[in-house]
């Protein structure tokens, strides 16, 4: 799938296969990232059961057609819902589930808790149980805080969050990793840190969605800061692709930095982007040439907890996973305004009414 974008978006297959079983699961399904990621792994041949907690994600069964895998959807909280027959002989889990968002985290927390730390918990414990053998956990680039000395977002970092969303994503990989580190179970962990995804379907309040509705609808856009910010975008057919490697089962083992069980267990994080970052002006420049038409910007103070600079240092997911993205910004984005091109802008979400542990995860732009 090297550098391929379906319109309207879904990720082609991987040709990967994650768990000896050809069975995975993956929460938050019915988020941005997952709706791909779901799509390319029963592309690829793999059945599996999606679990989301949003109102438009009802339960139901789609039986294997040909190579392609099956679909069983759940509807639930992961803080709730009874996880152990979920997990039954599934070799890989991918947890997306997660609440997004840094400027809402710092009033209300308490609901990020719960679908970022509790739910992970509670995830990890039933995995730990019922012997899955490999978790991969959608991380966030919000946990760096900024980039190191070196100009770059590396692994290697003592991470320093400056929000509360941040906060609770590092506190859902550690408490992922330290499952990892048991010695009476035998379980890898990947964290992946991604950086600012974006393609077809991404959140309406994201800042590449916004830009394109508002070059095509002339409607105005608001602009956190002066531009400048840089921001390291990766596709989401490159995420997907990158979750893949991390899943299979039969990869090769990490040399976790984390510790190790007796049992056999490892962790590792891994930054997911592209090591080229570019400016929101920059973007805003090349949204305006691939649609013809100049945003309205509006310029405004810049957010708190908004990180000046995202660049990720991607040498590690290269060594361990043979990860590179493919996809440049270009592309992506003219992928994408292609697609918006033909896809009605979606209502904003609720305030009240947020989709909690069934949200893709993703730093914000």
């Amino acid at each position: 799938m090297s550098g391929h974008i379906d319109v309207p978006g879904r990720s082609a297959p991987s040709g990967n296969t994650p768990g000896g079983s050809g069975k995975a699961v993956v929460t938050g399904a019915a988020g941005f990232i997952g709706c791909h990621l779901v799509t390319a792994l029963r592309d690829g041949g793999t059945d599996v059961v999606g679990i989301d907690r949003r109102d438009t994600w009802e339960d139901g069964e789609t039986e294997r057609a040909g190579d392609r895998g099956s679909l069983r959807a759940v509807h639930g909280d992961l803080v709730s819902l009874e996880l152990e027959p979920l997990l039954s002989g599934v070799g890989t889990v991918f947890h997306l589930a997660a609440l997004p968002g840094v400027r809402p985290s710092w009033t209300r927390f308490p609901e990020y808790l719960h679908c970022n730390v509790l739910a992970t918990q509670r995830l990890m414990d039933a995995c730990a149980r019922t012997g899955v053998r490999r978790v991969v956990v959608a991380s966030s680039s919000s946990v760096y805080g900024g980039p190191g000395e070196s100009g770059t977002m590396s692994e290697d970092q003592v991470p320093s969050p400056l929000s509360p969303y941040g906060v609770t994503k590092l506190a859902a990989e550690r408490l992922a990793l330290a499952f990892a580190a048991r010695d009476d179970i035998s379980l890898d962990v990947r964290a992946l840190r991604f950086f600012t995804v974006y393609g077809p379907g991404q959140r309406p309040d994201m800042l590449i969605t916004r830009m394109i509705r508002a070059a095509l609808e002339g409607a105005p856009l608001a602009i956190h800061g002066d531009g400048t910010q840089i921001r390291d975008f990766v596709h989401v057919s490159d995420v997907v692709r990158a979750l893949t490697l991390a899943g299979a089962v039969d990869g090769p083992a990490a040399a976790s930095p984390y510790g190790g069980g007796s049992g056999g267990g490892s962790g590792e994080v891994l930054n997911i982007g592209t090591g080229n970052s570019v400016s929101v002006n920059e973007v805003l420049a090349l949204t305006a040439e691939l649609t013809g038409r100049t945003p309205d910007a509006r310029y405004g103070p810049a957010r708190a907890g908004d990180a000046a600079a995202t660049a990720a240092d991607t040498g590690r997911a290269r060594e361990r996973l043979g990860f590179t993205a493919a996809v440049d910004i270009r592309t992506g984005l003219a992928g994408q305004i292609e697609w918006a091109r033909h896809t009605p802008a979606p209502a904003p979400p609720a305030p009240s009414a947020p989709s909690a542990a069934g949200v893709r995860t993703t730093a914000g732009a």
